[in-house]
């Protein structure tokens, strides 16, 4: 293999020839470049960069010349090829297209104008989320009314399948939650009450807490994390792996196949959960208090049906549905966005889960203030 070479040479009328040859090549940029960088050309001076036995030339070498030339030019004197052939012509003229010099280090923006910019760019996408957001939320609600007009279309199957998977399944962690929930409310409200001689008012504090809102709060938190994450993984995969575009292929709709009965399922059965977590909550609390206020389970029930009005139940159930609708428009909709890599359903999942527990939280404060308007 040659190795590439440079030799220099004076012409008659002052002008330097730079005379390259062989392999000017990456495995010999490292010798050039010292070799070049040693030559210091006289202001003014013409150079010539003749190149005709030059038997390889790749970019690194391409560039040792074109930087030359341009050194040349810099300092007001006249650089010039020769002997190129087209292969060369054309490698010289590749690397003359990509000199396009960056900055370092970016300039820094003022901090203020920085944070003003992230506010401004996170709420144009909290606009834009919320605008595909309401857009899904009436393509559902068009498909679930085609559904009720002609009840054959609705999938059984996948329906009750759905209902197993996020209601059933999901009893024990729920279970376990408002259990020990309810344990901690009893303990930590007992070491309260108990300065003031109150220690009965506990069964007050578990009884409304847990039925109101803690029990439904926290069964709809782990709904979304649990059942919300997977619905958007599964049909995420489906979207990498062109299943839902074979589906459209098939004259299939996804709404109708994927999206509807994930939501009704969930629409179902988180009520049900409600019910289980709110008799879970108390079930705890009342074992607590058995074992540290000594009250007793027949004292504990008698105590909780006068602290206990029906609408403290019902307030929990009604939300259930609402909570479960937007889990599960939140989950389907992320994952029907997913782009065709393994790396988007992993990020689409996440902002599943975390737009699913705010947009819970956000609309539990607002059943709080309609039912503290209207008084119940």
């Amino acid at each position: 293999m040659a190795d590439g070479w440079l030799k220099v040479a004076t012409e008659v009328d002052g002008a330097v020839r730079l005379q390259a040859g062989g392999h000017w090549d990456a495995r010999n940029v490292t010798r050039l470049d010292q070799h070049l960088r040693g030559l210091q050309p006289t202001n003014g001076a013409a150079v010539i960069l003749d190149l005709a036995q030059v038997e390889r030339l790749d970019t690194a070498g391409a560039w040792l010349l074109y930087r030359t030339r341009r050194q040349v030019r810099a300092r007001g004197g006249q650089a010039d090829y020769a002997g190129l052939t087209p292969a060369h012509e054309a490698m010289l003229d590749q690397v003359a297209a990509n000199d396009r010099p960056v900055e370092m280090e970016p300039p820094r923006q003022p901090a203020l104008l920085a944070v003003l910019g992230r506010v401004g760019d996170g709420t144009v996408d909290v606009m834009i989320e919320a605008r595909q957001q309401i857009g899904f939320l009436g393509l559902l609600l068009v498909t679930l009314a085609g559904t009720l007009r002609h009840p054959r279309r609705l999938r059984l199957v996948p329906l009750v399948y759905h209902m197993e998977k996020v209601g059933f399944n999901a009893l024990p962690i729920v279970g376990l939650i408002s259990f020990l929930i309810g344990v901690v409310l009893a303990y930590q409200g007992a070491a309260q009450l108990q300065r003031f001689g109150a220690e009965i008012f506990v069964v007050n504090l578990i009884a409304v807490s847990v039925l109101r809102e803690i029990a439904i709060l926290l069964t709809a938190i782990v709904v979304a994390g649990r059942s919300g994450s997977a619905f958007t993984a599964e049909i995420g995969s489906m979207v990498v792996n062109e299943e839902v575009d074979a589906m459209r292929t098939l004259g299939l709709d996804p709404m109708e196949v994927l999206v509807l009965p994930r939501v009704l399922a969930l629409v179902l059965t988180l009520p049900l959960l409600a019910f289980f977590a709110d008799m879970m909550g108390l079930f705890g609390g009342m074992l607590m208090c058995w074992g540290v206020l000594e009250i007793s389970p027949a004292l504990f029930l008698e105590r909780l049906q006068d602290a206990v009005s029906p609408w403290s139940f019902w307030v929990g159930i009604i939300k259930a549905p609402f909570f479960a609708f937007l889990i599960a428009m939140v989950g389907c909709l992320e994952g029907l966005r997913v782009t065709r890599s393994a790396e988007s359903v992993g990020q689409q999942t996440t902002r599943s889960v975390v737009t699913g527990i705010f947009l819970v939280i956000v609309v539990d404060a607002m059943f709080s203030i309609f039912f503290a308007a209207v008084g119940v």
